[in-house]
């Protein structure tokens, strides 16, 4: 046997070191993005049906266990995972915007990333009007944020790269929706696409969406809707009013989450100051009146009653998506782990549901699918993520054209109201010490309250509408 150089085993290790730190560190978070993901899918799956059965057999239990879980979520959120609040997607975009290391540090920790996903598991448990995607993004954004601890040095770049792919593949696998997830990355967290990021993106959610369809096989999240080819000739009438209907709603809902100042009045907002925990536990109880009003269709995301509205097996009340829209208020306002995407798109379903009423001769599947894109769009003002997330979920394809216009009328209408809601919460995260000494800073002010309450102590974003760049 011929004896190995020592050179040639030199650069043999040279070579497959750079191949590690190339390929092998970003498909090991890839990996585990894509099962953390379908593990807390399953695991939210799981709690939510725990609380329906628990609901079914005690139909009051809502009023007593629903504000004890507000409290308890609230308690340890505050307590021990502070960044955890909200959706998460307003903390990756701080993150995104910060210089290196300052917010990821704090935002994308693994203690963070732990009770994202305790906590709103949690909260499921007890009914709250909250979704699992946003979460996902904010997981799979600290999870390969932290993967930098195996490169041997780690710069901005290499960080900004890791979170943006952990992000954009947290939604992907969460709807199985990989177009989505490059949309996502583009429009809502950082507005470009570096042609160096482009890649790491596109294969970590290549790798993270492999491993969710290995786990739960290839599937659309609301099924396939089936519009025909051809179109009736209202078509064009129920794609701008559905617009607006749903932009004037998905502004409201958006205004009502940024400006609590306003219409809180002034006792409540008090006790949230002083006694938070009772100011969520209050919050829990008007969920569960909501909930038991509504027979029990507002609680959870509402993936179940969207899913058999387009299928053709539920049949929802006229006044389902103001409910539920209140609901999901209440579920923000005390400032859990929880996401808007899947609650929104029900909430759209039920508006489409509603304007079925006036376009009788259309498809209800049809007008769902507008309504969803169209109040998707109106809460995070991102369209074209909305429309293509919409189009992928459903497979609505032949309905591109349609779904992309109401997605964009639907965002005007609602900037109108307010700025883009993440855009503007996550300015919350951005702030940094303004001096060592004096009074509270500004980055800890940002931090004392969770994500939604901030303006109920007049801290209005208005940095937010100064520094807002258009987005569509």
């Amino acid at each position: 046997m011929l004896p190995v150089s020592p050179n040639l085993s030199s650069t043999v290790a040279r070579r497959a070191q750079r191949l590690w730190r190339q390929y092998g560190i970003l498909w090991l978070g890839a990996i585990a993005v894509g099962l953390v993901a379908v593990f807390y899918a399953r695991l939210i799956d799981w709690g939510y049906d725990a609380f329906l059965h628990a609901r079914q057999e005690h139909v009051w239990l809502p009023l007593i266990v629903t504000p004890a879980v507000a409290a308890v979520s609230v308690w340890l959120t505050r307590t021990f995972f502070r960044g955890a609040e909200g959706s998460g997607i307003p903390q990756v975009i701080a993150t995104l915007h910060a210089k290196p290391g300052e917010s990821g540090a704090r935002l994308l920790t693994l203690r963070i990333l732990a009770g994202k996903i305790a906590v709103s598991f949690l909260a499921i448990l007890g009914g709250f009007t909250i979704g699992r995607e946003g979460p996902t993004v904010q997981v799979g954004a600290a999870l390969m944020f932290n993967m930098r601890r195996f490169y041997p040095r780690t710069n901005i770049h290499i960080e900004r790269k890791l979170i943006l792919a952990g992000a954009a593949a947290g939604l992907s696998a969460a709807f199985n929706t990989p177009l989505a997830g490059i949309v996502f990355a583009i429009e809502e967290l950082t507005r470009s696409f570096e042609e160096r990021a482009s890649g790491v993106v596109i294969t970590t959610i290549i790798i993270a969406g492999v491993i969710a369809l290995g786990l739960n096989g290839n599937y659309t999240y609301f099924g396939t809707i089936q519009v025909g080819t051809h179109f009736p000739d209202l078509l064009a009438v129920a794609v701008v009013l559905t617009a607006v209907v749903t932009g004037i709603a998905g502004g409201v809902f958006s205004w009502l989450l940024l400006n609590t100042a306003r219409w809180i009045p002034g006792p409540l907002r008090e006790l949230h100051g002083k006694r938070p925990i009772v100011f969520a536990a209050l919050c829990g109880l008007a969920i569960a009146v909501i909930g038991l009003v509504s027979g029990g269709t507002t609680f959870g995301s509402g993936y179940t009653e969207a899913r058999r509205l387009l299928d053709g097996h539920e049949q929802l009340s006229m006044a389902y998506p103001f409910l539920k829209m209140a609901s999901m208020v209440g579920s923000y306002l005390p400032g859990i782990p929880g996401g808007i995407f899947a609650p929104s798109l029900s909430i759209g379903a039920g508006f489409g549901n509603l304007l079925h009423m006036v376009f009788g001769n259309l498809q209800l599947q049809m007008l769902i699918a507008l309504a969803m894109v169209g109040y998707l769009a109106a809460v995070t003002q991102s369209p074209i993520t909305s429309f293509v997330i919409v189009t992928e979920m459903t497979n609505g394809h032949a309905l591109v054209i349609a779904l992309m216009a109401t997605a964009l009328i639907a965002s005007r209408i609602s900037r109108i109201f307010v700025p883009p809601l993440y855009e503007a919460l996550s300015q919350r995260y951005r702030a940094q010490p303004q001096s060592a000494s004096g009074t509270q800073s500004q980055a800890v002010r940002a931090n004392a309250v969770p994500d939604m309450p901030e303006p109920l102590r007049h801290n209005e974003p208005e940095s937010a509408q100064a520094n807002e760049a258009p987005k569509d």
